[in-house]
């Protein structure tokens, strides 16, 4: 095989390497911004909102409820925006549907964007494997072919060989420990959601129970 198809593979590998890691690092900001946009910044911004609302839950007064729930984005609002939308499924089915919708509105839409960072994380070393293995095919080559070797014909070949393994690594380490980052932040994000949806199916059932007495 001639030598400059080893040098376009190597070209090709290099390009690849910076694909993959412009699309990990867009795909962890795009995880960290949408987990920043689901949730409450403090405890005290999450407790205020359950309080400016937790006297019309408590009276059944969902339609309240629901006007100061309308178009906010964030996990606990959007969740008991839901559940007083299906006050008539009961308490029960209310509480069954809030986990399943937390799981798929908010914890699914998240898990789609790491599942991309984790086959970056995967890909990078691979890529990385690759120009390794074609550097080390192409110096191979080259000694085969050439009656005399200067060291600077071997050097391109065995330069992305280390080069290519080196970045594939490079862009792998940060993206593991981004990755980390990221869980932890959504979990910190379900710790939270879920004592402010604990307190609001604490009133709720209250609410619930005047306002079938009512009717």
């Amino acid at each position: 095989m001639p030598q400059s198809v080893y040098d376009w593979i190597g070209l090709a590998d290099y390009c690849a390497l910076a694909t993959v890691a412009l699309f990990g690092a867009y795909c962890c900001y795009l995880v960290w911004s949408r987990v920043g946009q689901k949730w409450f910044k403090t405890e005290d911004e999450q407790d205020a909102f359950l309080d400016s609302i937790e006297g019309d839950l408590l009276q059944g007064n969902f339609e309240a409820v629901e006007e100061a729930c309308e178009g906010d984005p964030r996990a606990v609002p959007m969740l008991v925006n839901i559940g007083v939308m299906n006050h008539q499924l009961g308490f029960a089915k209310v509480k069954h549907l809030l986990t399943e919708r937390f799981q798929r509105d908010v914890l699914g839409d998240l898990e789609k964007n790491i599942s991309w960072v984790t086959t970056v994380i995967k890909t990078a070393p691979m890529l990385g494997l690759l120009g390794t293995v074609t550097g080390m095919i192409g110096a191979f080559a080259t000694l085969a072919t050439a009656q005399t070797v200067k060291a600077t014909a071997l050097a391109k070949d065995i330069n992305v060989a280390l080069y290519t393994t080196a970045i594939g690594l490079a862009i792998a380490i940060p993206l593991v420990m981004s990755l980390n980052a990221i869980n932890n932040r959504i979990r910190h994000m379900e710790e939270l959601v879920g004592a402010g949806v604990t307190r609001f199916l604490e009133a709720y059932r209250v609410g619930l129970a005047r306002r079938e007495k009512r009717s």
